[in-house]
């Protein structure tokens, strides 16, 4: 399925005067019961939700008080996603007469006009508050704190993607939480603000527009809208600097190109655009040339075949990219390898709709027709994929027909998009082209378009890459290696990169792993010798929890390492 989440505003979105009616009840009812996840995010208060709203334990996560709270019905359990406001504050707002004022763990509100007084208390005390608005309500929580942080807290807990998350609402506050969400619905009676952003505005107001809604979404879990453009990924600018975007849905792409004409570079072009704005992917690498992929996990080696576990783990977690590394595959057993992990891919992205896009380098090894028995079951409904390979034709013709652009790269590009319009039986575009400049491609949406347009690709920037192999699996050298030393001073371990760290100190016994854990020893060497600051902050916030167990902060700080360096997963 596309959409396993949808989030919902509560007043004026689902309610009519505060309440549900049975019908809308058993709408989500069904939606549930077809495997989905339901999100509240409302700006109320979780007893006076409940007291409304008493069959609230429908919903799989709640979102309340605007983002400040996150509750789940299912264990009771409430976590505050951010720090009280002072107390001294909301006696401030009593002094200064606003009236009435309302507090939950986190939120205060009240009503339009007293913003000014708020405005002017928050400045008398210098604290770093915002204020939203909602239909004349009034809401003030910590900077920073909205609707969509607390939707992207509610996702974290469930494993879903915004990118897979379809967001309802009707008021002011509800702009940011419409905006995180791949499809954006607003009610009939939205705020013309919102049905702007929206993908649809719905016919009827409020609940009635919503359960219409869910009845067609059961029946069409795909609802697109072919005018829908808000996410639609740059790939670069034609010559008359206009840009070129791609649809993040639903697309497929052919790099194609002689040796050394730039696949590669346009390839990860492509993936930076595509991990700049959290669409996951997993790339099959046959050659090992993609160590550098952006926010990436790199999965087996030249030494050992990647295990099917092992991506599937790291997949189950949106933030992470895969780079799938065939190097310890033998060449023939590739294509079989890959009918596997393509048949992964499917049963993921039927229950969860990841992976957004699938990348196979080198895609003649895997994809060519000689293997067309293995290709053909899985490719009839293909995951959005980007296909990188020499020839055009030595791709099977079950790939071929579901490419929507081609991308030919190199001195020639005439040639490719000949060879790829004789396969598909397709008119050539055009009888001549001047030669490509570097980081060029002609691109040729073939499916809607008569000609080719010549585009100046996005060039992916080499900072902040935090995988570097050298760091993974290199040598720092002495001075720049971790030593496990223990309490006592009685060892001398050295880690002469992260993969040794992680190896040692998985083996390693708990006292000298807390020991060095407490003192902070961890962050100050990812700090110092890995140069990181990110993650060194990053491990110190659990260096800093001293009620943590060895086992957990274990856990946690490899969790935060393999987010960003290519560490051999499958040993650990």
């Amino acid at each position: 399925m596309r959409y396993p989440c949808l989030a919902f505003d509560y007043d004026g979105t689902l309610a009519i005067e505060g309440r549900l009616s049975e019908e809308l009840l058993e709408r989500l009812g069904q939606v549930k019961a077809s495997g989905r996840s339901l999100v509240l995010v409302t700006g109320r208060i979780l007893k006076d939700l409940y007291r409304v709203f008493p069959e609230v334990d429908i919903f799989d996560y709640i979102v309340a008080e605007n983002g400040a709270v996150l509750y789940s019905p299912s264990t009771r359990i409430k976590k505050l996603l951010c720090d009280p406001i002072p107390a001294a504050f909301l006696r401030s707002l009593g002094q200064k007469g606003v009236n009435p004022v309302d507090t939950g763990n986190v939120i205060v509100a009240t009503w339009h006009p007293n913003e000014n007084l708020i405005i002017e208390a928050i400045h008398e005390f210098g604290l770093d508050l915002h204020i939203s608005f909602n239909k004349g309500a009034v809401m003030v929580l910590p900077a920073g704190v909205n609707k969509a942080t607390g939707l992207q807290a509610a996702l974290d807990q469930l494993g879903h993607s915004a990118h897979n998350t379809i967001g309802v609402g009707d008021g002011e506050n509800d702009f940011v939480l419409l905006d995180k969400c791949e499809y954006a619905v607003a009610v009939g009676n939205a705020l013309p603000v919102l049905k702007d952003l929206a993908d649809i505005t719905l016919s009827k107001d409020n609940g009635l527009g919503v359960k219409d809604f869910l009845e067609e979404f059961l029946q069409n879990d795909q609802i697109e809208q072919a005018e829908a453009t808000r996410h639609r990924i740059l790939i670069g600018y034609d010559q008359a600097s206009n840009e070129v975007k791609i649809p993040s849905y639903n697309c497929n792409i052919l790099i194609a190109g002689p040796s050394q004409s730039g696949k590669s570079s346009a390839c990860m072009a492509l993936l930076n655009q595509l991990a700049g704005k959290s669409y996951q992917f997993c790339l099959i690498d046959p050659e090992g040339e993609y160590d550098q992929a952006p926010h990436s996990v790199i999965v087996g080696n030249e030494h050992y075949a990647p295990e099917m576990s092992d991506i599937l783990r790291l997949l189950t977690n949106p933030t992470n990219n895969v780079v799938v590394n065939l190097l310890g595959v033998p060449l023939s057993e590739r294509p079989n390898f890959f009918a596997q992990i393509h048949s992964l891919l499917l049963e993921l992205r039927r229950k969860n709709g990841r992976p957004h896009w699938l990348v196979v380098d080198e895609a003649h090894h895997m994809l060519h027709p000689y293997w067309n028995s293995i290709i053909e079951p899985g490719w009839s409904d293909p995951i959005s994929f980007i296909a990188v390979t020499v020839d055009p034709l030595e791709i099977s013709n079950s790939v071929l027909k579901h490419v929507d652009l081609l991308l030919s790269v190199g001195s020639n590009p005439v040639l490719t998009m000949d060879d790829f319009a004789r396969a598909q039986e397709l008119k050539p575009v055009s009888d001549a082209f001047e030669p490509l400049g570097y980081g060029q491609a002609e691109a040729w949406f073939c499916r809607g378009e008569r000609d080719s347009r010549r585009i100046n690709l996005i060039e992916a920037p080499m900072l902040h890459r935090r995988h570097l192999r050298k760091y993974a699996e290199g040598n720092l050298g002495r001075e720049r290696s971790f030593y496990f030393t223990g309490p006592l001073g009685k060892l001398k371990i050295r880690c002469q990169n992260l993969f040794l760290f992680m190896q040692i100190g998985e083996g390693l016994d708990d006292e000298t792993w807390l020991f060095h854990l407490h003192r902070g020893d961890y962050s100050a060497w990812i700090k110092d010798a890995i140069h990181d600051p990110e993650l060194a902050s990053e491990i110190k916030a659990i260096e800093n929890d001293s009620q943590m167990s060895a086992a957990t902060s274990r856990e946690l700080i490899r969790k935060s390492i393999e987010k960003r360096y290519s560490l051999p997963v499958r040993l650990f």
